[in-house]
């Protein structure tokens, strides 16, 4: 049984979700202690156990400590099944967090598999709808994996109520990452979503990222959404030769609208500034695949927390190579090299 310290690094539910899949994809029992032990609501709470479930659904595993305020959690995983899965988180949270844990073990399965998440769609500290599906995914492709989301419902804090549809491939090939440069840039896009709120807010958030990044009306939307809470979500999509990245923004009380769009409008500047390939978010997010495709290599910004935990969690299950090399100016290359194959028999 691999032991986890849940409470080590960025101490954060990503800890959860990493070796739940590592767990999955590789056969190997896990055991996570001192789960999220310095935070001020310490134990799994009711987005991981979201996680846990829509895992052990999928491997029929073997489960103790999968309760509300647990610092432990043993998880033993049985095959992976492909199949048609139904997973509501029961709140606002993040149903593509969920997704990402479950993702990689439902590739390596023979047959497709789909998953219908209900949940929250558009969270603040988690990648959104778009994010997955314009940014994520097709960088998952590079490297061989192989995956469709569908919004069929927004799912905004504190009711949640949004749909998400994904169909898995079975992963065919894969290859290490090889993303150094991110090529020129072709497009660049801003949108708002709102939900039962003001139209003037898309307004004035649009105003500032036309101001703040010299987008063409052309390139800029709003939309207003039915959903079951109020919400209001900016985002910003960036096209390169070679990868896409989304930034996002969330409207909360209290925040005006200038404050959400200059946020965003500053991560994007950093990121073109940098001329980087991955942004944080993506760096952070693309290394449980890159582990289990053999490795890879690309230049991202300074990494974040979030980046180096996931990197030792990885070191626990595989004996990998982690290196960075600091380029200077905000600027930073990851080398990420598994030195043995996964152990992928028990699938």
């Amino acid at each position: 049984m691999i032991e986890i310290d849940g409470s080590a690094g960025e101490g954060g539910g990503q800890i959860v979700r990493t070796s739940l899949a590592l767990a999955m994809c590789t056969g190997s029992p896990i055991a996570i202690r001192n789960i999220r032990a310095r935070r001020g609501n310490p134990g799994l709470r009711a987005q991981h156990l979201a996680a846990v479930h829509a895992a052990a659904a999928i491997c029929g595993a073997r489960v103790d400590g999968a309760t509300i305020a647990s610092s432990l959690l043993r998880f033993e995983p049985g095959p992976v099944r492909a199949g048609r899965y139904e997973i509501d988180v029961g709140t606002a949270g993040s149903t593509l967090l969920v997704l990402q844990t479950i993702l990689p073990a439902l590739s390596y399965c023979d047959i497709a598999s789909e998953v219908l998440l209900q949940g929250g769609t558009h969270n603040p500290r988690a990648p959104t709808f778009e994010f997955i599906r314009d940014a994520y995914l097709p960088l998952l492709r590079q490297i061989g994996f192989n995956a469709e989301v569908e919004l069929q419902g927004y799912g905004f804090y504190p009711r949640g109520g949004g749909r998400i549809r994904a169909s898995v491939e079975p992963i065919r090939h894969s290859k290490s990452l090889q993303l150094v440069e991110r090529g020129p840039l072709k497009t660049s896009a801003a949108s708002v979503v709102l939900s039962r709120l003001p139209s003037h807010i898309a307004e004035r958030e649009i105003n500032i990222l036309r101001a703040r990044l010299g987008l063409p009306e052309s390139a800029c939307s709003t939309a207003t959404v039915a959903a079951p809470s109020a919400g209001n979500t900016v985002q910003v999509r960036i096209d390169c030769a070679h990868v896409s990245t989304v930034f996002c923004g969330f409207g909360m009380p209290g925040l005006p609208a200038e404050t959400v769009a200059g946020r965003v409008a500053d991560e994007v500047v950093r990121y073109l500034d940098a001329d980087v390939a991955l942004d944080i978010h993506l760096a952070d997010q693309v290394l449980l695949p890159l582990s289990l495709a053999g490795g890879g290599r690309f230049s991202t910004l300074k990494p974040s927390g979030h980046t180096e935990t996931n990197a030792a969690v990885i070191g626990s299950f595989f004996s990998i190579d982690y290196d960075k090399l600091d380029l200077g100016a905000d600027r930073c290359l990851i080398t990420l090299q598994r030195r043995e194959r996964a152990s992928t028999e028990r699938r």
